[in-house]
């Protein structure tokens, strides 16, 4: 299964780790691999979908300018305590939103060829203006807003 111009399969398998934290017994999952659906299935592994979203733009360009830029694994966890990779996202947005949820979600560094995929996804469907999500009421350029109330204290 090859990947296309927004959608790549992967192979996504995870592990169950105990630890022991003092005389308790903590569970963790753990990412084991991820390898392209072109890979022979690893034993255990999930076949999930990294898609992209023309609405999630600019939270991929954001993503691929950071230092670590991130793929982000969304888990469902079965009755058992068991984790299953439901879907695999580049917007950190979605991941804080699961997490928000109480949804499982795991985190690893994105390969450079996933991240040469994603940057041709924004070349061919053209960047996203990000900007700083700002007040509408206040107009910082021209001084007004509520709190650039120039004759609070004078009487008249």
């Amino acid at each position: 299964m090859r990947h296309t111009e927004s959608q790549w399969p992967m192979h996504v398998s995870l592990k169950r780790v105990e630890k022991q934290v003092g005389r308790w017994t903590s569970v963790t999952w753990e990412l084991d691999q991820i390898l392209p659906a072109t890979h022979q299935a690893p034993e255990g592994s999930t076949l999930v979908m990294l898609e992209l979203h023309k609405d999630e733009r600019g939270s991929y360009r954001i993503n691929l300018d950071m230092d670590n830029a991130m793929l982000y694994i969304v888990c469902d966890e079965l009755e058992d305590g068991t984790w299953v990779p439901a879907s695999i996202s580049a917007d950190q947005n979605v991941a804080a939103g699961c997490l928000e949820g109480d949804t499982p979600v795991l985190n690893l560094l994105m390969p450079e060829a996933i991240a040469c995929w994603i940057e041709a996804y924004i070349t061919r469907h053209g960047e996203v203006e990000i900007c700083a999500h700002r007040r509408k009421h206040v107009n910082r350029r021209k001084n007004e807003g509520p709190s650039s109330n120039n004759n609070f204290g004078q009487r008249n």
